[in-house]
């Protein structure tokens, strides 16, 4: 029986990301603004499905995604995005898109990370995967408040079963699936850090 799309969320999360490292790695286009926004929308539902945790990341995640949605409609790549921004002077105000793009490249790192830790590691808990890719990634740029709610929020996530239940994969599969995401995000991650870079505004803010 074929799997649909929307019973296997972890799978549309990669195919949309190995589509995405394909056009970083031909170095011969620039990345759009709209498949880079649509690829990071399939990412919104992993947060929800970590729990209070990880709440915070979630709605922060998801509002500055559709922002970036929203760019796409007048701006073609991310390239150009930036450089809107730089014209207009407003890279680091708050709600700019490049400060968006920023915060949501983190959220892919963060998943990156979680899934590198999840493959690694044995056991059903995913308190030690998580607490890595949040400290690894977020916590550097959180105040004292959100890292300890974070902290305590780690208590109620679900176990490795239950995440695995809820994007309808098995170990197996789901183990692959997790390290096509880890190699594509990779490439993606990267490609922004240095479109970052390139224009002399760093990633640490």
């Amino acid at each position: 029986m074929a799997d649909s799309d929307s019973e296997k969320p972890l799978r549309k999360i990669t195919e949309a990301f190995k589509e995405l490292a394909a056009t970083v790695n031909s170095q011969t286009v620039n990345m759009e603004v709209a498949p880079f926004s649509k690829a990071c929308s399939l990412v919104s539902p992993l947060f929800g499905c970590l729990g209070i945790a990880f709440k915070f990341a979630e709605l922060d995640y998801v509002a500055k995604v559709h922002d970036l949605a929203e760019a796409s409609k007048s701006i073609a790549t991310l390239h150009a995005l930036i450089d809107r921004d730089i014209e207009g002077n407003s890279v680091r105000k708050p709600g700019s898109h490049s400060r968006n793009l920023l915060r949501v490249k983190r959220g892919l790192d963060m998943v990156r990370v979680l899934f590198e830790q999840i493959i690694a590691t044995d056991g059903n808990s995913l308190k030690c995967p998580a607490s890595t890719a949040y400290a690894q990634v977020f916590a550097p740029h959180h105040g004292w408040a959100i890292r300890t709610a974070v902290a305590a929020g780690m208590y109620a996530l679900p176990t490795k079963a239950q995440l695995l239940k809820k994007l309808n994969e098995d170990e197996a599969s789901a183990r692959i699936q997790m390290q096509s995401y880890v190699i594509a995000s990779a490439a993606v991650i990267l490609y922004i850090d240095k479109l970052f870079h390139s224009k002399d505004l760093g990633i640490d803010w």
